[in-house]
């Protein structure tokens, strides 16, 4: 198991029930990268394909 899988079924159990805004997740992931910023190319990555995941065109 990867710790990327770990992490997934770890926020799934802990806030599986919670629904939160996509406002919500980017204040989150911003705060992350100011943290942490050699993560900042990951989360851009995530965020560009979360936000082109219906575009028929990508």
């Amino acid at each position: 198991m990867y710790f990327t899988d770990r992490g997934i079924e770890e926020l799934a159990q802990r806030r599986g029930e919670e629904e939160v805004s996509l406002a919500w997740l980017a204040d989150r992931l911003s705060e992350f990268t100011d943290v942490h910023p050699e993560f900042e190319v990951a989360i851009e990555r995530l965020a560009t394909w979360l936000a082109r995941l219906d575009d028929p065109e990508d």
